[in-house]
């Protein structure tokens, strides 16, 4: 939590509550199911939650921006981001059932209003949204192929609509495809643990 508050001092009170809530929630949901890897656990807040709001650094959602987490897991990056973000909407989908089980009761333990959770292949997802979220579910263009033709056509935020994708490594091949359109940010610029040396965020403009 005191790495959270270091590096997103803003928050209120209730948002510190309910990011001060989901550790429990995990520790309960991870000695059912194998949501988060043991591992991890231990830096749960660094690995997960720190991670997930470094989209929050590169791109503030706004009220009643439409976001769609592909591939969301145990909620993430989708259930930091909307704790940040609560005038935003976010809609978390993933093909497993049992993570999405847990996403929808981290959801209504935490009483977040601006969130839903469907077990969906993102191929089905209808509708559009302003910005597609994800943690490196695949290859950048494979994720292209899957949401396409779902990015809204009316812009309002400070970057371009479309996919704004936490991976970490060498991406120089994988982001040829995209040429200039394509921008990375290194979390390294924002948080100053080791961990996030070689992690980026990426956004592609669609």
């Amino acid at each position: 939590m005191d790495k959270i508050l270091r590096y997103f001092p803003e928050l209120t009170g209730r948002q510190r509550e309910q990011i001060a809530a989901l550790l429990p929630l995990y520790e309960d949901w991870n000695s059912k199911i194998n949501v988060i890897s043991r591992k991890d656990m231990d830096c749960f807040y660094e690995h997960h939650v720190l991670h997930s709001l470094a989209i929050a650094k590169v791109q503030p959602f706004k009220t009643m921006a439409e976001i769609l987490d592909v591939g969301t897991g145990g909620g993430f990056p989708g259930i930091p981001l909307a704790i940040m973000f609560p005038h935003a909407n976010f809609y978390l989908i993933d093909s497993i059932g049992k993570k999405i089980k847990v996403v929808q009761n981290v959801v209504e333990q935490l009483g977040l209003q601006n969130v839903r959770a469907e077990q969906i292949r993102a191929e089905q997802v209808e509708g559009e949204y302003d910005f597609i979220v994800s943690r490196a579910v695949t290859d950048l263009s494979q994720f292209v192929q899957w949401v396409r033709g779902k990015v809204s056509k009316t812009q309002y935020h400070h970057l371009h609509n479309g996919i704004l994708y936490l991976k970490g490594g060498d991406l120089a091949e994988e982001l040829k495809p995209f040429g200039k359109k394509v921008k990375v940010w290194e979390i390294s610029n924002f948080y100053s643990e080791e961990y996030f040396e070689t992690k980026k965020v990426i956004h592609l403009p669609l």
